[in-house]
């Protein structure tokens, strides 16, 4: 029996709801998940980095204060799922940390994930990677989406055409088509603006099940204006954020009379025709697709979505062995694996990188 190698990921996504935290063990030929914890972010702390993503004074402090807060509330999100599987963090090789994105502006140069992973290191006693996007927009990629490299490592068929969709705060997609080399890319808006609409007139965080959005009507002439935006016709490679989609960019698009229900229903059917316009123009043939992250237990959202794809199989990612709940954090932990390992871990097809990188910034413990 092989030792354990065991690697600890953390996502912190683009819906701001809180940390994931995920325990493997990479010492087989699949990744083994062990444990798992979920940290939901405090109202306060949410409302902070929602502020961050808007230039205003004293950005820099409050963003590097920000940093360390949660830093502390990694580690102490890592030391609750040691808990639950009496690891120790001796044991870890190592933490793969995404950080909260407040800033994400590849066409600049730069991108900007939150959360000190030099304090991360110090306060869990374990190495911690993070910054894992910079190298690649050094390079002159997106930087994002990074996930579809753990995508075609862990999910591709050599005979089904795969197609691997996250809806997040943002939705992405990976094309794995048999005999041809994984792509992906940002469709725009995954739960982000449905979750922001919630929140701001009925006080809750998401739509549950897509309750609101199912007892409303799409309107039309809202959705055409929406899908008007010139990110939706861009052709990959191409990534996105609150940077462009946002509150301040829905109510652009607003006369102002419309009813909370059907303002929410055409948010949601405009996730679902991102997403499926994006795979039949760029992933044609598909087969399977299969959901991953919050979007993926939104049931009228699923359903719409077997409606504009109905040659296709659609199902969750639980299904190939991943949980769709986690495998953003699982993929972060293979991530940091990647970098210990020294093994290239960005796709350029993806991203559009000029050349495969080393990801991650190591701090050792």
């Amino acid at each position: 029996m092989e030792n354990p190698e065991l690697y600890i990921g953390i996502m912190s996504g683009t819906s701001l709801d809180g940390i994931d935290v995920a325990l493997l063990d990479f010492s087989g030929r699949a990744p083994k998940l062990i444990a798992t914890h979920y940290e939901p972010y405090q109202e306060a702390l949410r409302q902070s980095l929602l502020a961050l993503h808007t230039p205003a004074g004293d950005e820099l402090q409050r963003a590097s204060l920000i940093a360390n807060t949660l830093a502390t509330l990694y580690a102490d999100a890592v030391s609750k799922l040691l808990e639950k599987s009496d690891a120790s963090p001796a044991e870890i090789r190592a933490i793969g940390c995404h950080g909260q994105t407040i800033r994400h502006r590849p066409e600049h140069g730069y991108t900007i994930q939150l959360g000190n992973g030099a304090m991360l290191a110090e306060i869990s006693g374990i190495t911690t990677i993070n910054d894992f996007r910079s190298r690649d927009i050094a390079a002159g990629g997106q930087g994002a989406p990074l996930v579809p490299a753990f995508h075609q490592q862990l999910l591709r068929h050599p005979e089904t055409h795969r197609v691997i969709v996250n809806i997040g705060g943002i939705s992405n997609l990976t094309d794995l088509a048999p005999g041809k080399p994984a792509c992906g890319f940002d469709c725009g808006p995954g739960n982000l603006l449905m979750d922001a609409w919630m929140q701001h007139h009925t006080g809750q965080t998401y739509d549950k099940n897509g309750a609101l959005a199912a007892s409303g009507a799409v309107l039309k002439s809202l959705l055409e204006n929406l899908l008007q935006e010139s990110y939706f016709s861009m052709p990959p490679p191409k990534s996105c954020g609150r940077d462009l989609f946002n509150l301040h960019w829905l109510s652009s698009k607003l006369k102002g009379n419309e009813s909370v229900a059907d303002v929410q229903a055409t948010l949601l059917e405009l996730t679902c025709t991102c997403i499926a316009t994006s795979i039949i123009r760029h992933c044609e043939g598909a087969q399977e697709i299969y959901l991953c992250g919050g979007g993926a237990h939104n049931a009228a959202l699923i359903s719409r979505l077997q409606a504009m794809l109905p040659e296709a199989l659609i199902r969750l990612t639980d299904d190939l062995g991943i949980n769709a709940d986690w495998l953003e954090a699982i993929a972060f932990a293979w991530l940091a694996k990647q970098t210990l390992d020294r093994h290239p871990a960005n796709l350029p097809e993806v991203t559009g990188a000029r050349h495969p990188c080393i990801l991650g910034a190591i701090h050792q413990a």
